[in-house]
């Protein structure tokens, strides 16, 4: 399954607009640049948008747009340093960044404001620990559900790309995993980071090498679904 997320960005700055942008497109998200006028409404309108990020100058007049339209669509806002436009940003429901932008920071909260509106998953999440090769870099699978998965890797640099490749050697086979957000493994005292992905376009051996695994792992260490 391919599923690029339709991310709009309105800056006021053309070169941060394509910055942004292309850091969007390197992580498998789909970016729609949007002016800055008025016009934004209008064009919020027009535009299936799973997140919106806007610059602070425009952030009342494009939250407003959406929440008046009954859309629960997350947005990001990018400002300077200010506890009250942050406190603002914060209590129509948007997520408040600083500029100067770090991009590992600004991609990961894209991605995590994303996770929480997708829906839940179809079935149970098996805890487990299975040694796997991510991308090249070894690693380890934390949980397991018949969409996807959890991966620890040990190094923050070791970041895998949109799509990547996961070597499960207790299957003697390989699947394809789409990354849907990552966040600071908890409790890590070597700086260690989960990745969370689905399945992505696999074929149907590799799919149900993956369900047979998952099913023989699931039983008494399944997780409830709404953890």
């Amino acid at each position: 399954m391919s599923f690029r997320p339709r991310i709009a960005v309105a800056s006021p700055s053309v070169a941060e607009s394509r910055a942004l942008a292309d850091w969007l497109t390197e992580e498998g998200f789909e970016p729609i640049r949007l002016s800055t006028s008025a016009r934004v409404a209008e064009e919020l309108a027009n535009c299936a948008l799973h997140l919106l990020v806007v610059d602070e100058a425009s952030a009342v007049a494009a939250v407003n747009a959406v929440r008046a339209r009954g859309r629960q669509l997350p947005v990001v806002v990018l400002g300077d340093s200010n506890a009250e436009a942050e406190s603002h940003a914060q209590t129509r429901g948007a997520v408040y960044m600083t500029r100067p932008l770090d991009r590992a920071l600004f991609l990961c909260t894209i991605s995590m404001a994303i996770a929480e509106t997708l829906p839940a998953r179809r079935s149970a999440r098996t805890a487990t620990r299975l040694a796997v090769v991510v991308h090249g870099v070894p690693s380890q699978i934390v949980d397991v559900s018949r969409e996807g998965m959890r991966i620890e890797m040990a190094k923050r640099l070791a970041v895998p790309p949109p799509v990547f490749d996961v070597v499960v050697p207790m299957l003697g086979t390989t699947v394809k995993v789409r990354r849907m957000w990552s966040a600071g493994a908890p409790q890590s005292d070597h700086g260690a980071v989960w990745y969370g992905g689905e399945l992505s376009n696999n074929s149907k051996r590799a799919e149900l090498s993956w369900h047979t695994l998952v099913d023989m792992l699931s039983g008494s260490r399944a997780m409830p679904k709404d953890q």
